[in-house]
């Protein structure tokens, strides 16, 4: 049983998702004890603008209630993030990535001193200890292959954060071969550990 499971979805449809079904199915495996749940759909979270950089990279200390404003959103989100054992992104790829929406959350989390910081030898992530399991769904992209820039993507974004225990269920290629889709998502969740 996981303690505390922060679910963000990410596909832009609510009705026949395939990510939001299998996110369904791994929540229902994962039995957590506390959800919290984020559904990029429903709230756009805003592409970084120069106020929100100028506010991140001035210290705490000197910022202004402005600055705090512009932060504020980036602050409860890295605080779902930092409250969760186990993180599940329903991801949908589109054209060949990521939703956008999914792009500017993690813009919005990965603050230098907070989720990350810099040392001499180089990055280190700061929300180490966590697990997350990708829930990846295409028409036509092969979850790995060299025109997947989705999935390697969202490891490294999440091993930069820290967060290196990644599972991926996938049901890729469903425009190609729709049963070979659905196996492979059945035989992934047989495999993901509860």
């Amino acid at each position: 049983m996981t303690e505390t499971l922060l679910r963000i979805d990410t596909s832009a449809r609510h009705e026949g998702s395939v990510t939001r079904e299998l996110g369904d199915r791994i929540e229902a495996k994962l039995n957590a004890g506390k959800i919290i749940r984020r559904d990029l759909a429903d709230q756009v979270i805003p592409q970084l603008d120069a106020g929100w950089l100028h506010a991140a990279f001035t210290s705490d200390e000197e910022r202004t209630t402005e600055q705090r404003d512009h932060l504020a959103l980036s602050d409860r989100l890295i605080a779902e993030i930092q409250e969760a054992d186990t993180l599940l992104l329903t991801v949908p790829v589109y054209n060949f990535n990521v939703p956008a929406s999914l792009k500017s959350w993690v813009d919005m989390i990965a603050r230098a001193g907070i989720t990350f910081r810099y040392t001499e030898s180089g990055a280190v992530g700061l929300l180490d200890g966590k697990r997350a399991i990708l829930a990846i769904a295409s028409g036509g992209t092969e979850v790995d292959s060299a025109i997947d820039h989705a999935t390697p993507w969202l490891r490294q974004v999440l091993n930069f954060v820290g967060i290196t225990d990644i599972q991926v269920v996938r049901s890729d290629k469903q425009a190609v071969d729709p049963e070979a889709s659905k196996a492979r998502a059945e035989t992934d969740l047989e495999n993901l550990a509860a």
